[in-house]
């Protein structure tokens, strides 16, 4: 599924530009108002801004060329910087939020200029739906016929469901402190307007966890999709020199990065000339199957004429 179209770095940027231009405007209602959920919203946008600036640093390290020191590249800057990311929605977003909530709870007052607060978070619900449709669009391509949630889950990309988890997130966040603020006003009570940052304390904390462990996951390292597997492995088999592959692992070094390691076993039939004529047009094989690939190491066996399997 990974780099087969799509691109983060718009989805970012775009993302970048309707949360500065909120945090901005929510800031101020936040002080017109005396609102808390509006001051949760707030800081979520800071978290979600500086966020964004984490994702674009990522890519831009990155693109470092490889070195002595880092002899596969720089690509696994992507997986940390949005680890990163997941850990500041988590403290930054979410305790925050469950911070003012129970102080809001406990003590709560009336809010000043209730409409400022509304119109505000109107007018936000409207950008952060341009940045959330922009990045479902350049994550379409990646995503295919699965669910949002497969591709979530399975997507080699970091950043995509970064940005899509903090743009949904940010539209229901804003429902809840628009219901937070509603209810304040139609009832007089302002616990409403504490129990509307509770929710979205509660929404960022699930959001941060999700992608702390996914990204935790790639930055750890993950092999290639199923698909994937399933297409290099078959690749390597066109070839009726190779007859098995008694093992293959692989690993992603980066969104576009993935590098192969494969046993293959060859007739015992070949000399030296067409054992290295079959390993190069098996590299060129798993290059097309999978265009993610970046690095392929092959291992040739020559199979045991008494046997019917490769030796191990």
């Amino acid at each position: 599924m990974a780099g087969e179209g799509g691109d983060s770095k718009i989805a970012i940027l775009a993302a970048l530009g309707a949360n500065a231009g909120i945090m901005i405007a929510k800031f101020v209602g936040a002080f017109i108002t005396g609102s808390s959920s509006m001051l949760a919203e707030a800081v979520h946008s800071v978290a979600d801004t500086g966020n964004e600036a984490l994702l674009l640093v990522g890519r831009r390290r990155a693109e470092q060329d490889p070195d002595t020191l880092h002899p596969f590249g720089y690509s696994r800057n992507r997986y940390f910087y949005s680890f990163v990311v997941a850990l500041i929605l988590f403290t930054m977003g979410s305790l925050f939020a469950l911070n003012e909530a129970v102080h809001k709870i406990r003590f709560p007052h009336e809010l000043e200029s209730p409409s400022v607060a509304i119109v505000i978070l109107l007018v936000s619900m409207v950008l952060e739906a341009v940045s959330f449709r922009t990045a479902r669009r350049e994550s379409a391509p990646l995503k295919g016929k699965h669910s949002w949630w497969h591709f979530i889950r399975n997507t080699r990309n970091p950043e995509l469901p970064v940005v899509l988890l903090e743009d949904m997130g940010a539209l229901v966040g804003l429902l809840f402190a628009l219901g937070g603020v509603s209810l304040t006003v139609l009832t007089g009570n302002g616990v409403w307007d504490g129990v509307g940052t509770l929710l979205i304390g509660l929404l960022l904390g699930v959001n941060a966890i999700v992608l702390i462990v996914e990204t935790k996951s790639l930055l750890i390292g993950e092999g290639a999709t199923a698909k994937e597997d399933t297409a290099i492995r078959a690749a390597l088999l066109e070839d009726p020199r190779i007859v098995a592959v008694p093992r293959m692992q692989s690993q992603y070094l980066g969104p576009e990065d993935l590098l192969v390691n494969a046993r293959i076993a060859l007739t015992p039939d070949l000399d030296i000339a067409e054992v290295g004529a079959a390993i190069d047009a098996a590299d060129s094989r798993i290059r097309a199957a999978a265009p993610n690939v970046y690095t392929v190491y092959l291992e040739p066996h020559v199979v045991d004429p008494e046997s019917t399997s490769a030796a191990p």
